[in-house]
Parts: C-alpha cells; sequence; structure tokens
C-alpha cells in the first residue's frame, strides 16, 4: 500500500487485488471496515518486525534502538499503510461501530512493549550506577516511550517530506535513510529521551 488512505475506494482495491468489485463487501460490509483490517495487518507486520530485529540483542537500549530502526524503516518503505495504521480518528470514529477489536487494540501492545523496554533500561541503569538507591525522579516510563515514539514518528515523517536532508545536508528525498544516517538519527532520539548512552 503506497498511497493515501484517500485513494483507497472498496472498486480500487478490488482492482489491484484482482478480484470482482464486489468481491470485498462479501468479506467487509463496509470501507471503515475493509481500512480497519488493512491496518490491523499492518500492525501485525510491524510487530514481527519488531522482533526479527530485537532477536540479536538482549539489552533494552539495544533493542529500542533495533526497534527504532525498524520502526523508521516500516514507515518509509510503506508510507500509505504507515499512514493508516495510526489514522485513529477516522477508524475508531465512534460512527464506525464494528464487532471488531478497535484499532487502538493493535496500537497498544507495540506501545506497551516500548514501555517496558524504557522500565528496564532505568532499572539496569539504576542497578549500574547507585545500588540500592531509589529510582530519581523523573517523568513516568509511558511519558518517556510516548515522547520517544513521538520522536521516532516525526523522523519518519520528516524525511519522507525531505525535510531532513534539507537540514542535514544528506542526499534529497527518494528513499529510506542510510544505516549511519538513521542510526544517528534513532541514537540521537534514545540520548534524548533516555540520557547519553553508558553515562
Amino acid at each position: 500500500m503506497t498511497d493515501g488512505t484517500a485513494s483507497l475506494g472498496l472498486r480500487e482495491i478490488a482492482r489491484r487485488a484482482g478480484v470482482s468489485h464486489g468481491a470485498p463487501r462479501r468479506y467487509f460490509p463496509t470501507h471503515h471496515a475493509l481500512l480497519s483490517a488493512i491496518a490491523r495487518r499492518g500492525f501485525a507486520d510491524l510487530g514481527a518486525r519488531f522482533a526479527a530485529a530485537t532477536g540479536g540483542t538482549t539489552s533494552p537500549r539495544g533493542q529500542l534502538q533495533e526497534i527504532g530502526r525498524a520502526y523508521v524503516g516500516y514507515a518509509l518503505e510503506h508510507r500509505g499503510m504507515f499512514e493508516l495504521m495510526f489514522r485513529h480518528d477516522l477508524l475508531d470514529s465512534e460512527k464506525h461501530a464494528s464487532d471488531q477489536p478497535r484499532l487502538r487494540e493493535s496500537t497498544l501492545p507495540l506501545f506497551q512493549l516500548i514501555v517496558g523496554l524504557v522500565v528496564r533500561y532505568r532499572t539496569e541503569q539504576d542497578a549500574a550506577h547507585r545500588p540500592g538507591a531509589p529510582n530519581e525522579a523523573g517523568p513516568p516510563a509511558a511519558v518517556t516511550a510516548a515522547a520517544l515514539w513521538s520522536n521516532l514518528h516525526g523522523v519518519a515523517q520528516l524525511w519522507s517530506w525531505g525535510s531532513l536532508q534539507l537540514a542535514l545536508g544528506a542526499p534529497p528525498p527518494g528513499g529510506a535513510p542510510g544505516g549511519d544516517d538513521l542510526d544517528r538519527l534513532v541514537a540521537a532520539a534514545l540520548d534524548a529521551h533516555l540520557g547519553a548512552a553508558n553515562s
């Protein structure tokens, strides 16, 4: 899915899928139900990417780094899907009552994964630097995770628009950031919200 949500009519979806224009209606009674099912598939794909990306590291900060890379990479590779996935205002509207789970129920497990890793990282940092000392006052882990998520989402969006390339003197838009660019941007986001690595 590469186009925006506005281009996704049932006829067009059927055409792209190579089925009759009435086929989607047999499974999805409304356009909203179809878009929600597509978005849930996107979250399943993103969750699988997170799992694959974090399989090679056990440290919470390393896992957050890999999740950040996977998140931004997915956003830039699947821009239309990514836009749809986070349109909770569109897909979770009360006027679209359905017997299917609401889209936010697909988002929350991925967010909770990030929250859990922030908690683990803070616990490890406390144990390493001040054994037995209480946690320092700071924003709750969910707030830190939300800020980090927002930062990564912004990196993906600004890169897709070409704004970051302009600011950083990087190559013009047209693809995902190269490995070094992506590593630096994700590492800077982690530093901003978790503190510098090995601090």
